[in-house]
């Protein structure tokens, strides 16, 4: 320890080179153990759900179904590997792109109240959905069974680009970009009630029902497509994770590191549409995931996104995986929508965080 004299009169100690590091690592020791204790918890929370439903099934005897199938018994193989895997593992999936996806924006926009829902992605994919279920209306050359699924990702998709064209014009920031997106959520909620309206009643129960969100449609097909973008994108955020990083202390300070602010945005706002899109295009719309687990990370990690990010995905994940578990066991032999059950759980954590921002204000 060494001192450095500060004002007259008053010595201000300072820290070596040496234990900085050794204080550094330490740090980095301690958020590794976080992301290595999240995984843990992600795993129990997994074979929980998977263990969880109107059939009692054991956790010794869904680890052993899922180890020794061929041993196991023929009825409890199906219930876990036909029934209850899929929804567990999209569960897993979704949360861990919409909590990925959430801290991007709020990190972009530098607000921590934003999620991926703020610009109108989702009520986009509404549209699309609304479009394809009432009038029949689609992408050309798209299996009927994909035509909701696809209808909700072009929407979705169209929406971001409607707000990276924005962000390409001169003098758009940060509040432009926001405004813009609470446009285009009024502009297309009121597309969708204007469909609706128009809509019979089969049609109507249909749209209503996608949109409090649903597992139930997931195939081992769409986890496998909702892998893949979460393959693409997750390494590219870990690419840009400093750039990330440095934006949080201002655009000032990161465009003197070298930064091209813009361009940040841009390509955050490319990975962010393509998570949102292609998650509410497969399982419609999941609340408040996007905003929870970046928040649940901040507390556990702080601002240093190589491991902010994952810590995210895994917090998002954790979450979702908890909520299905208590959609299934809330009201027993109902299975509630997940997204009621993540909105139950989200809107207090929401209210908090507005209150706690005002304190600080």
């Amino acid at each position: 320890m060494t001192t450095s004299r500060s004002a007259p009169g008053s010595v201000r100690p300072s820290i070596s080179p040496s234990a900085a590091l050794a204080t550094y690592e330490r740090l980095v020791r301690w958020r590794a153990a976080v992301l290595v204790a999240l995984c843990l918890l992600l795993l129990g929370a997994v074979l929980l759900d998977v263990s969880s439903g109107s059939s009692a099934i054991g956790m010794r005897d869904v680890l052993h179904a899922l180890l020794w199938p061929a041993a196991s018994e023929r009825s409890t193989v199906v219930i876990v590997w036909e029934v209850r895997l899929v929804p567990a593992i999209m569960a897993v999936m979704v949360g861990a792109a919409l909590a990925l996806a959430g801290a991007e924006m709020q990190t972009i926009l530098n607000n921590p109240l934003a999620s991926p829902f703020t610009l109108g992605v989702s009520s986009a994919a509404s549209l699309g959905a609304a479009l394809a279920m009432i009038l029949g209306v689609g992408v050309p050359f798209i299996p009927a069974s994909w035509l909701i699924t696809g209808n909700a990702f072009l929407f979705a998709l169209l929406s971001v680009a409607l707000l990276q064209s924005l962000t390409r014009l001169r003098g758009a920031g940060v509040e432009s970009l926001v405004l813009f997106g609470i446009a285009l959520v009024f502009t297309f909620n009121a597309l969708v009630a204007l469909v609706q309206f128009v809509a019979t009643a089969d049609a109507l129960q249909q749209l209503v029902f996608w949109g409090m969100g649903s597992l139930s449609r997931a195939t081992w097909g769409t986890i496998a497509i909702l892998a893949v973008v979460i393959a693409v994108t997750f390494p590219l955020a870990m690419r840009a994770a400093w750039q990330l990083t440095s934006l949080r202390l201002g655009e000032e300070r990161a465009r003197s590191f070298g930064v091209d602010v813009k361009w940040l945005r841009f390509t955050a706002l490319v990975r962010i549409s393509l998570l949102t899109a292609t998650a509410v295009a497969f399982v419609g719309t999941i609340g408040f995931i996007g905003l929870i687990g970046p928040h649940i990370a901040r507390l556990l990690i702080g601002e240093d996104h190589r491991f902010f990010l994952p810590a995210s995905a895994l917090s998002g994940a954790l979450v979702m995986s908890l909520a299905d578990m208590a959609s299934k066991t809330l009201i027993p032999g109902v299975i509630i929508p997940i997204g009621i059950v993540t909105s139950l759980v989200g809107l207090p954590i929401f209210f908090a965080l507005i209150v706690r921002k005002l304190g600080h204000a």
